[in-house]
């Protein structure tokens, strides 16, 4: 099928400049854009979409989070991190079944295509069954079965990276390259070097990617020193980790000879700042990675501790809040955050036919709707994203030319059953 969309104005990437093609076409073939342009095209559409007063941007994507937390949200707030993982997260999420996590996971879609999020890296277990609602769902997503160790567990025994190696046997590159599977080392913290060395060497093995959780708390590197006299970075390093295409979430208390490392091992951090400023992490040294030329991302992390999954609102705050914590209303700029949000990415994802709106790249998108009272005018649309703009003002989400949401419909997820189907399983798990 060839879709046109027509009379929007379009976000594109040029070099490292966002342009405005106003009052523009961009043409679909299939699940590919074939036409893009101010200039209406020659060729017939099977179908033509009138977006007048909308823009077009490239699909978001979020880059850390943990979809079926979303039955989590709310509990344990307003503590540290680890009272909150050992005395709230772990003990409630042991009660877990496997409908449990199908809901849940249907639950995150909605919330996510509902904010312009097109692709999103998952990290926890019983992935089969989000993998499962994710082809229902027609989304993409980087999973990775989420690995802890034990002094007193061999690598050989880790029932945890069994697991996680099977199901990237079995499920990397499935639908159609939609899915992606990563391994996963949860953090330094909840495992030994041993199985950190040897399930590295695995993934490295296998040419995946790694998913991990990076000094995220004061305590956390802090600990890391005392204990092996370097910081998880350097441990990580050391250990082979960041050998692979490795995905390292928040990263708040990173040093610069983390970053140097960083850079030169070319690992993308994910900036999480709902989650950091709730919990209370710190501030991550986003701009300083970006200096350096780091490939930095963005993510909400998991509802629990965000508590939502609104990439919008991730990129407002990420906008404002180093701005106010360094006194510098400089640092930060709109343009670098929404590249965190689409472009890096895609590239973190491993997924270079996406993240930009360019003849041949995938028809993943989200449609802004502009004719409301708060987002006229609109002088420079990536200031506006970033300080205007809400996850409801996102009219539509495409991924591989289909329509998944448009103006609160869901076309291949049923809404209403999915939050009737939640809400009796949160009474089961709540009783």
């Amino acid at each position: 099928m060839k879709r046109l969309l027509k009379h929007a104005d379009i976000l594109t990437l040029v070099g490292e400049e966002w342009k405005t093609l106003k009052n523009a076409y961009l043409g679909i073939d299939g699940d590919t854009i074939c036409y893009l342009s101010a200039t209406p095209p020659q060729e017939e559409y099977d179908e033509q979409k009138d977006l007048s007063g909308k823009l077009i941007i490239p699909g978001l994507i979020n880059c850390h989070c943990h979809c079926p937390m979303v039955f989590l949200r709310g509990i344990g707030s307003d503590l540290s991190l680890h009272d909150w993982l050992y005395d709230y997260i772990f003990p409630t999420e042991a009660k877990w079944t496997d409908e449990g996590i199908r809901w849940a996971s249907e639950l995150a879609m909605l919330e996510l295509l509902a904010s312009g999020v097109t692709s999103f890296s998952d990290m926890y277990y019983r992935n089969a069954v989000t993998i499962e609602a994710l082809c229902r769902a027609g989304m993409k997503a980087n999973l990775c079965r989420s690995t802890q160790g034990r002094p007193d567990l061999p690598y050989a025994q880790n029932q945890d990276c069994k697991e996680g190696l099977a199901l990237f046997d079995e499920f990397h590159n499935y639908n159609g390259g939609k899915i992606k599977i990563d391994l996963c080392i949860h953090a330094e913290y909840t495992n030994t070097p041993d199985t950190i060395r040897a399930y590295s060497e695995a993934c490295f093995a296998r040419g995946a990617g790694m998913h991990i959780h990076l000094s995220e708390t004061a305590r956390e590197q802090k600990a890391c020193v005392d204990k092996y006299g370097k910081t998880p970075a350097r441990l990580f390093y050391e250990l082979g980790t960041f050998r692979n295409r490795t995905t390292a979430a928040h990263c708040v208390w990173v040093t610069e000879a983390d970053m140097d490392l960083m850079k030169t091992c070319k690992v993308s951090p994910v900036h999480c700042p709902s989650s950091n400023m709730k919990i209370g992490s710190g501030f991550a040294p986003v701009q300083q990675m970006l200096d350096k030329g780091i490939n930095v991302a963005l993510g909400t992390d998991g509802a629990a501790s965000n508590n939502n999954l609104n990439m919008i609102e991730e990129l407002h705050l990420a906008s404002v809040i180093h701005n106010g914590h360094t006194g510098d209303p400089t640092i930060m700029k709109p343009a670098d955050l929404l590249k965190m949000a689409t472009r890096n990415g895609a590239r973190l994802q491993g997924r270079p036919d996406t993240g930009e709106l360019k003849v041949g790249m995938k028809a993943d998108l989200a449609v802004i709707d502009f004719d409301k009272p708060h987002l006229i005018p609109a002088l420079d649309y990536p200031a506006m994203i970033a300080y205007a703009v809400q996850g409801s003002d996102v009219c539509m989400t495409m991924v591989d030319g289909n329509i998944l949401y448009e103006n609160g419909v869901y076309t291949t997820l049923d809404a209403e059953r999915i939050r009737f189907e939640s809400r009796r399983v949160l009474k089961e798990l709540y009783q």
